[in-house]
């Protein structure tokens, strides 16, 4: 008999959050650092980060009962990131600073930094040293990647979804294997 509520796994072994805990912790540096504090973008960008980890983990929690919450939430905190992109390009756009063009070598060397680290003190030691310019585009190449990692999720999730069905099925499953093997209940 299968379960009615499986275990779920770990989210923090999930790439995408373990991204997404390094975007947080990048954005709440780099507000703290480089914004004025009264000014509201830095609760909106902190927000819009913390949103993006924190709903990997509610639909992680989620998961073993509800397939559809889980799709929700983790289209929630990709779509809190994308958020996120917008605030660190209009940074960039309002300062005249440079936005990384596609396959400079800024941009390629992060993108490789990205895929090779996942943890947040990588990043953060490197981020101690740079400049704002340098950490909004960091930032937004990570997020990009979490992205794209976030889509495959939700991909995966379809997947799983149409093959095995949601908790109610596994609900009905269940009570029809019980009433084959007792029939009198």
């Amino acid at each position: 008999m299968s379960e009615l509520i499986p275990r779920v796994g770990n989210y923090k072994k999930l790439i995408s959050y373990q991204k997404a805990d390094t975007i947080y912790q990048l954005t709440y540096y780099f507000c703290h650092r480089f914004l004025d504090k009264r000014d509201r973008t830095v609760d909106q960008m902190i927000q819009a980060a913390r949103s993006g980890k924190q709903n990997i983990i509610e639909g992680s929690a989620a998961s073993s009962t509800s397939a559809k919450t889980e799709i929700k939430l983790i289209n929630v905190a990709k779509a809190s990131l994308r958020e996120l992109v917008e605030d660190y390009e209009d940074f960039l756009k309002v300062r005249n600073a440079r936005l990384w063009e596609n396959d400079s070598i800024e941009h390629n060397t992060m993108r490789r930094l990205g895929r090779e680290h996942n943890d947040a003190g990588f990043f953060m030691k490197l981020a101690s040293t740079r400049s704002a310019e340098t950490i909004a585009n960091m930032t937004i190449i990570l997020i990009n990647q979490a992205d794209y990692l976030l889509y495959k999720q939700l991909k995966t999730l379809e997947t799983k979804f149409t093959s095995e069905g949601g908790f109610s099925e596994r609900m009905t499953t269940l009570r029809l294997e019980a009433r084959k093997k007792h029939p009198d209940k």
